[in-house]
């Protein structure tokens, strides 16, 4: 998984520029902040939520690495009977600073199983799906393992790539709370932490909303 550009410095402070400026053409191949292209649907959104009345933060955004494949099938349920890794339904919202939802926005959703392995043949475990009008998503997918790449340690995590039609493009990655390794991860942040609860069945359900500008 690559480094984020702070990271580098940190790591790598003090080096040449000619080393500095390889490293940073590293991090750009890997992290192409690839664009998307999904037809976005016009409908109108629903009124603002009451309660939700003050500016909220940006979600903040994270690498996309290098495991992203454009033109994910559209589909919310992404595991399979014989998916390896624990259930869960992740669901939310993707809302404006000012709590208005987002209508048509898209998602597009990837991960490693449950035994940290990416799919990068085909798109098990990668989708793409567009909010309702009240700016509503849902994504069946299964809690990733930890994994090392590059010589990097990444924490469980999922990859979101999002867009609305009047916002700008978010990438960015949700994790989960009270993961032994989540602080040796150069790449967490609370802010992106789902919150998860335990289902009767043995699967997981957790909660999450977006905030676009």
């Amino acid at each position: 998984m690559t480094i984020s550009r702070r990271g580098l410095l940190k790591l790598f402070a003090g080096s040449s520029a000619a080393a500095a400026a390889t490293l940073f053409a590293i991090d750009r191949t890997v992290n192409p902040h690839t664009a998307l292209h999904y037809p976005l649907p016009d409908l109108q959104p629903l009124p603002a939520t009451p309660a939700c009345a003050d500016l909220h933060d940006e979600t903040p955004s994270v690498t996309e690495g290098p495991f992203y494949k454009p033109d994910s099938p559209e589909r919310w349920i992404l595991r399979e009977a014989k998916t390896v890794g624990r259930p869960l339904l992740v669901e939310g919202r993707v809302l404006t600073r000012d709590c208005r939802p987002v209508a048509g926005a898209v998602l597009d959703v990837w991960s490693c199983d449950g035994n940290g392995i990416y799919d990068n043949d085909g798109f098990h475990l990668r989708g793409h799906q567009f909010t309702d009008a009240s700016g509503a998503f849902r994504i069946a997918t299964v809690k990733p393992r930890d994994y090392r790449q590059m010589g990097v340690y990444r924490t469980p995590h999922i990859h979101v790539k999002l867009q609305g039609r009047a916002t700008k493009l978010l990438t960015t990655q949700l994790y989960f709370p009270n993961e032994p390794h989540n602080k040796q991860d150069w790449f967490f942040k609370e802010s992106l932490v789902l919150n998860v609860r335990d289902v009767k069945d043995g699967s997981l359900a957790a909660k999450f909303d977006f905030v676009l500008s």
